[in-house]
């Protein structure tokens, strides 16, 4: 039992709370402004909680060889999650985590350190001003989880983000990203348009019930210019506590029919989730 003690605190960008999970002894839940943000337990970072945080992890244990070390960029720090995952799964991997919450940022490492050696490095920036002026063919893996509150900001809508992206990305690097969305799918669809127009190959993985047009939710978007090893990445989804499917290929382009990119001057944050989506309590 987790006998620790919550902790809350006012940050830049919100109302920010550190939870102890009851069930299991060293690890947390964090929220911003209620909404549930990530799940740590420090005794085990190779466990992943959240149903889109275990997709993107099932991606990053198929886009390299099991344990080869990675350059990966986390855009959205959270409590660490993912980045604690690599570290734990690629041991040797360099990591920078872009969060643009510094008090965020400062209440995560003071009360959930990370372990020494990690090779995590933190940054307090906006993340496309900080992706602009990274070097170019510098990472392996982008991973994208950005929310300013509930909402992914407009300037990571577009598809010039989408090119700084790939400008960062080695010629076999994979962008991932967390997104939500709910029928008609305009901001899901803008979002595979965006990367079909300057990565070769797309992937979209999310719940059944949300894809059908049931329930606003996560989706996760994975662009390469490579080929996606799909067939491994819909065993993974099929076999996980909560099951996903993998849509590519023509039932991708026909799921973005004639959505066109968005500029920066068109771009808009993502839809408001509904009351309820994501809180908890």
């Amino acid at each position: 039992m987790n006998d620790s003690i919550p902790v809350a605190r006012t940050t830049d960008h919100g109302f920010t709370k550190l939870m102890p999970d009851v069930d299991r002894k060293r690890a947390w839940l964090l929220t911003v402004d209620g909404a549930p943000q990530s799940y740590v337990d420090l005794d085990d970072p190779e466990y992943l909680e959240f149903e889109y945080t275990r997709r993107l992890g099932h991606v990053l244990d198929t886009v390299a060889e099991a344990g080869r070390a990675l350059d990966v960029v986390h855009l959205g720090g959270g409590a660490l999650t993912l980045p604690r995952y690599v570290a734990a799964t690629r041991p040797g991997s360099r990591q920078d985590v872009v969060e643009a919450d510094r008090g965020l940022l400062e209440l995560v490492v003071e009360h959930l350190p990370l372990p020494a050696g990690a090779g995590i490095t933190l940054h307090a920036a906006d993340a496309r001003a900080w992706l602009e002026a990274a070097p170019a063919d510098s990472a392996d893996i982008l991973v994208a989880d950005v929310f300013g509150g509930s909402r992914v900001p407009a300037h990571l809508t577009s598809v010039e983000y989408a090119r700084h992206a790939a400008r960062v990305l080695r010629g076999d690097g994979v962008y991932l990203a967390n997104l939500a969305d709910a029928a008609p799918f305009a901001f899901l669809r803008s979002q595979l348009a965006n990367f079909a127009a300057v990565f070769e190959e797309l992937a979209l993985i999310a719940e059944p019930g949300v894809l059908r047009g049931r329930r606003f939710g996560n989706a996760v978007l994975v662009a390469a210019h490579r080929p996606l090893d799909t067939a491994a990445l819909a065993r993974l989804m099929a076999g996980d506590a909560f099951p996903a499917r993998v849509e590519h290929g023509a039932a991708l382009r026909q799921f973005i029919g004639g959505t066109r990119p968005v500029r920066d001057e068109d771009a808009v944050p993502s839809p408001e989730p509904p009351d309820g989506a994501f809180s908890i309590g």
